[in-house]
């Protein structure tokens, strides 16, 4: 809807705002390019969360990266299923409460290789 406009731009300018404080990219001339590079292509992903809040993330198009010349690693921090059901059951059984969080933006610290 148009009148969820601006809390879409909030979101995307925070999802911004959050990849610029972790240094995540740096702004370069297309013209400085090197030759044996090619520039990734974003998209974004909107989603509304349960409590009506506007979520905006800036995505890699992972398809059209080639692995060894645009990556040569790849993570994913998610916990499986399993995982998380052993750690529910020891926290239960040692009368433990479990809580819920939500990270903003997990980044990952690392240097890459130009």
């Amino acid at each position: 809807m148009a009148s969820d406009a601006p809390a879409w731009l909030r979101a995307e300018r925070a999802e911004i705002d959050n990849h610029e404080s972790n240094g995540s990219w740096s702004v370069i001339d297309r013209s400085r390019l090197p030759v044996s590079r090619s520039l990734v292509r974003l998209i974004w992903v909107y989603k509304t969360k349960r409590d009506g809040t506007k979520k905006a993330r800036l995505c890699v198009q992972g398809y059209a990266q080639v692995a060894g010349v645009d990556f040569d690693q790849t993570f994913c921090a998610a916990m499986r299923g399993t995982s998380l059901r052993a750690l529910a059951s020891l926290a239960a059984s040692m009368g433990m409460r479990m809580r819920k969080w939500d990270f903003v933006a997990a980044y990952l610290q690392g240097e890459l290789e130009p």
